[in-house]
């Protein structure tokens, strides 16, 4: 498919079925809900009685449960981009549980990667070092200061550890940036993968879903990518904005985030419904 008509497909979608949409919006509040009665739960457990903490563990279970079922679905509109269905999966309780915890899995394997360089390159700058004196050297100096005083960090750190720690900021941020820059390229191959195979080896095969985005393009891969995400923060940012002239319009959102949720996953389908 071409670049414009996967937008405008993609977009349109959602539309198809708004039953399912109204209920994964519904799950997606029972889940704010509950997440927030549990963690009320669990304050009162740790300051008046361990049972509170107890449930409260069990309903973030729940929600938890939830939130895998909800990751799930979006992995099987995944697929019905791929395979070319016009309407919206049917929700499957148990597959889309487990399709949500292999896509967990998948997630942390794939982000894992360039945490673990950052981290190497972050020590290789002595970034964390640096930091770390710095923090003491205020710690220092804000403990021995008078009463109402303000510490400037430039009278207490020379300005060269200074210029290190900038330095190590500058050079650790750009190579976090390109790492997961590009990761996230091959992690939305990788959910394609898992959604056309259901095989979470096939979705955890990194070269195999580097080359994917040959396959397809990188152009057409970059193209629909960025377009999906600016289409989203435009229409956020629009929110906002109307926030400002009309207080409480930005609670649309609970409708128009799963919507362009829906969107997104159903462009990456249709993006690797060159290749499957």
């Amino acid at each position: 498919m071409e670049i414009t008509d996967i937008i405008k497909e993609a977009f349109v979608y959602p539309s198809t079925d708004l039953a399912k949409l109204a209920i994964y919006i519904a799950l997606s509040f029972v889940i704010a809900i509950v997440s927030i009665f549990g963690l009320v739960l669990f304050g009162l457990g740790v300051s008046e009685n361990a049972i509170f903490a107890i449930f409260g563990i069990i309903i973030f279970v729940g929600a938890l449960v939830v939130g895998f079922i909800l990751s799930g679905y979006l992995v099987s509109i995944v697929k019905s981009g791929i395979d070319g269905d016009e309407s919206l999966p049917e929700f499957q309780w148990r597959e889309n549980l487990i399709t949500g915890v292999k896509y967990l899995v998948v997630t942390i394997g794939y982000f894992i990667i360039p945490a673990i360089i950052v981290l190497i390159v972050g020590a290789a700058t002595n970034l964390f070092g640096i930091s770390a004196e710095v923090f003491n050297k205020m710690m220092i100096a804000s403990m021995n200061a008078p009463a109402n005083t303000t510490v400037v960090v430039g009278n207490v750190v020379p300005q060269s550890t200074l210029t290190d720690l900038g330095t190590a900021i500058i050079i650790t941020g750009i190579v976090a940036a390109v790492l997961f820059l590009i990761f996230l390229f091959i992690e939305t191959m990788a959910e394609a993968r898992l959604a056309n195979t259901g095989n979470i080896g096939d979705a955890l095969n990194i070269p195999e879903a580097f080359r994917d985005i040959g396959r397809i393009g990188w152009g057409k891969v970059i193209a629909v990518v960025f377009l999906v995400f600016i289409i989203i923060a435009v229409i956020n940012t629009v929110i906002s904005g109307l926030n400002y002239y009309i207080p409480g319009i930005s609670i649309v959102s609970i409708i128009v985030t799963p919507y362009l949720i829906f969107f997104a996953s159903r462009a990456t389908g249709l993006l690797y419904s060159d290749i499957a």
